[in-house]
């Protein structure tokens, strides 16, 4: 009897109720970094009427994303005259900038060049946290004159 008592004992010591798991944090739910990486996020000639956007996203967790490229703009045809009548604009939007360059509202840009036909362009973007973050390029025709353009454009990101 008091053998079967003291394995009882043991058993309901053995079952004690567990505690309910600890609740995580933020920062143990760390992604890989995309340090050390460079993505491509325009190599391209293409013609421009108006305007050209290419949206390009920095990955979650992008501590100092750098933006480096050129481009250069030409009137009438590729390797054409790069001059003043090629110039246009350039800028890089965030969403709501975006946003508000879709509506034709006036606001600022992260990032912008104005009335340029060949520019070297190297930016350091905001660290993009635990999410994602969209960018735009946008080339914008000054409609200083009618000249048809052509743009050579070649931009990457390093992580």
């Amino acid at each position: 009897m008091q053998l079967t008592l003291l394995a009882l004992l043991a058993l309901v010591g053995c079952n004690k109720p567990q505690a309910p798991p600890a609740a995580t944090t933020p920062s143990e739910h760390i992604a890989p970094s995309p340090v050390g990486t460079t993505q491509v996020v325009l190599e391209k000639t293409f013609n421009l009427k108006g305007s050209a956007v290419f949206p390009f996203e920095i990955p979650a967790h992008a501590a100092q994303p750098h933006l480096h490229g050129i481009f250069e703009s030409f009137a009438g045809k590729v390797h054409g005259l790069s001059d003043d009548s090629a110039n246009l604009d350039f800028l890089i939007l965030n969403e709501d900038q975006h946003t508000d360059f879709l509506a034709n509202r006036p606001s600022e840009a992260v990032f912008s060049v104005e009335a340029s036909h060949n520019q070297s362009v190297n930016f350091d973007l905001p660290a993009s946290m635990n999410q994602p973050v969209k960018y735009y390029l946008v080339f914008r025709d000054t409609g200083a004159n009618k000249t048809k353009k052509v743009v050579e454009a070649n931009f990457r990101v390093d992580f």
